[in-house]
């Protein structure tokens, strides 16, 4: 029975908290599995039914000390656990690993030239510098580790090309029954903004606020579809406030929040803040279609919790989407608000296009699975220790 020990330190919101998040059920029901995984007491308290799991808690707070932490404390602390693969969940490896490692890498913003232009344009040279040095540990944990493994072909290509190693994909997974069965309702101040939505066309853009998401494209193609699609109002609901200190990281929310007052769309763009994963079921099935204009992706979570949803999804043109989408999306220029809203309008004022899509996108979310995402990361772990052993 091999033992895997996963680094789950980083897992602190969006995609990294996904996916430790759903990982850890997968792997407490393995027969041929023993698994260690070093978490946060935070991420600690939601799995404490699970005791088939060796669970490890380190506070971990910031980057910088949760990296010299791992690089100069987690080898003995996995040496003591006598594991024999070391999974690094996020993005960065251990330089001096004991035992042979495989890293999962899965942030765009590091080989985005779009983000490094983004923040310049921002003048945000603070987000610029930190993502430039965290870029380049990155880099180099692709050279310390012995595998690496991306979430998807199109990130797994553009790792290939930026540190010319061997990159290997394996997509993130889902699991439908589980995200769509929790009876637990939205709280009562969202329901009530969506209830005030009745006969308006619903947009949905499931993402807390940040540059890479392209926020600033979308809202300038809301008064575009908003005055072409006649006899219907139009609201884009956000999981997010565009309001400083309400969203993770350090983004700044000002020139965002002043655009939507410039466009004069305050009435259409309906901010309903955080909401909890467990209930975001209710917010897809309330949309009709869902939207997104982010410009770097490695594999984006909610396309797929889209199209198991229902929703007919609008895009942005890069290979991250066209790939995990397939046919269940129609796509535009990234950075193109009128491209955009022409798609945003094609969609809505065409019922068999929305129906064609919706049919695509609950076929195609079949195809992600976490249990097959653990199962092969297994494999992958097996064959590594096969030859290193």
């Amino acid at each position: 029975m091999i033992h895997l020990f996963f680094n789950a330190l980083a897992a602190s919101a969006g995609a990294g908290l996904t996916y430790v998040r759903n990982i850890i059920p997968e792997i407490a029901v393995r027969n041929d599995t023993r698994a260690t995984i070093a978490v946060t007491p935070a991420l600690r308290r939601e799995f404490q039914e699970i005791i088939n799991i060796a669970f490890i808690e380190l506070e971990a707070s910031g980057t910088a000390r949760r990296f010299w932490l791992e690089q100069n404390k987690l080898p003995q602390i996995i040496r003591h656990a006598g594991a024999d693969i070391l999974v690094s969940t996020g993005n960065f490896a251990l330089r001096n690993s004991p035992i042979p490692q495989i890293l999962l890498s899965g942030n765009s913003l590091y080989t985005s030239a779009d983000f490094y232009r983004d923040v310049k344009a921002r003048r945000d040279y603070a987000a610029w510098a930190d993502t430039y040095i965290k870029a380049v540990f990155a880099k180099r944990s692709v050279s310390w580790a012995d595998m690496t493994v991306a979430p998807s072909r199109a990130f797994a290509d553009v790792l290939h090309q930026w540190t010319s190693r061997e990159i290997a994909s394996v997509y993130h997974g889902f699991n439908k029954e589980q995200f769509l069965h929790d009876a637990i309702p939205l709280s009562a101040d969202i329901q009530e903004k969506i209830d005030a939505a009745e006969g308006a066309l619903k947009l949905l853009f499931v993402s807390h606020y940040n540059y890479y998401r392209n926020f600033e494209t979308l809202l300038q193609a809301v008064p575009l579809f908003r005055d072409c699609i006649s006899g219907r109002k139009v609201k884009l609901f956000l999981t997010c406030k565009l309001q400083s200190g309400q969203n993770p990281g350090s983004y700044r929310t000002k020139a965002v929040a002043e655009l939507v007052q410039k466009l004069d769309i305050s009435e259409n763009v309906i901010e309903l803040g955080a909401v909890s994963y467990r209930q975001l079921h209710h917010l897809y099935r309330a949309a009709d279609i869902y939207v997104t204009p982010a410009y770097a992706e490695t594999f984006a979570h909610p396309l797929v919790e889209a199209m198991a949803s229902g929703l007919p999804i609008v895009a942005s043109d890069i290979p991250v989407h066209r790939e995990i989408c397939a046919d269940s999306a129609v796509f535009f220029e990234r950075f193109s608000p009128e491209k955009l809203a022409e798609q945003v309008i094609a969609v809505a004022s065409s019922p068999a296009l929305m129906r064609e899509l919706k049919w695509c996108g609950e076929k195609r979310s079949a195809d992600f699975s976490w249990k097959e995402h653990v199962n092969k990361i297994v494999e992958m772990a097996e064959a590594l220790h096969a030859r290193t052993k």
